[in-house]
């Protein structure tokens, strides 16, 4: 399936220039003429990459780049501009864009920058699945200090976070207390485990269905701990 690009510029001209060399690249495009519009279209598609001019109605692009980012959409954004202004490309790419083009530009520039922004995209995409840790329901991003149980976004402070990344990365292996105190709080002599129980509680409460009963993180009597898959 062709990736999907949206193209957002008030100038007809350059929409259907960009349009066709995009198209004719092997994308699929889509089209907005000005910054309502374009952060409409935004919100209710999934576009691989925006290729957004910074001059338009209603909004200019550099808000569209800001409402975007605000609401957490991560879409790589191409801005384009009239200006040769080093104020702009600085405040854009701060902003959130990705790279930056002034007009006059070639097509075939246009259509490069594409390509390498898609490029760095899919393999950071790439990068990031490989590091996801997989549990039954639980489902952990080392590299965005997030975790969903049954798809649902979990609420963690940094060493609950640190504590069951921990014990997901040593799955099936027993963990004694002082081991978690030293690996997680960088304790190297023998401290109050009590703050490993503590801990422990707080994420079953969490992510066990019943914390009585814990099936992702079970206690080794006299031992410590250990992170299981749920059978």
């Amino acid at each position: 399936m062709a990736e999907k690009i949206l193209i957002v510029d008030d100038e007809e001209s350059i929409v259907t220039l960009l349009k066709y060399n995009i198209d004719q690249a092997g994308y699929d495009t889509d089209v907005a003429y000005d910054g309502s519009e374009a952060l409409h279209k935004a919100e209710e598609n999934d576009y691989d990459l925006i290729v957004l001019d910074i001059m338009l109605p209603e909004l200019d692009g550099m808000d569209v780049c800001k409402q975007l980012r605000i609401n957490k959409m991560d879409t790589p954004i191409l801005m384009l501009t009239a200006k040769d202004d080093e104020f702009d490309k600085v405040l854009g790419l701060e902003l959130g864009a990705d790279d930056y083009l002034t007009k006059p530009f070639s097509p075939r520039e246009v259509v490069a920058r594409i390509k390498a922004i898609l490029r760095r995209a899919n393999r950071t995409v790439q990068e990031e699945k490989k590091d996801v840790i997989e549990i039954a329901n639980l489902v952990i991003y080392p590299q965005q200090y997030e975790a969903t149980i049954h798809g649902k976004q979990l609420i963690f402070t940094p060493k609950e976070f640190e504590l069951l990344l921990y014990l997901a990365k040593h799955k099936g292996k027993v963990l004694a207390r002082d081991q978690l105190l030293s690996a997680v709080w960088n304790y190297d002599f023998v401290g109050d485990t009590r703050i490993v129980d503590v801990h422990v509680s707080h994420l079953r409460e969490k992510i066990e269905p019943d914390t009585k009963k814990p099936v992702y993180i079970k206690t080794i009597r006299g031992l410590g701990y250990k992170m299981e898959e749920p059978k």
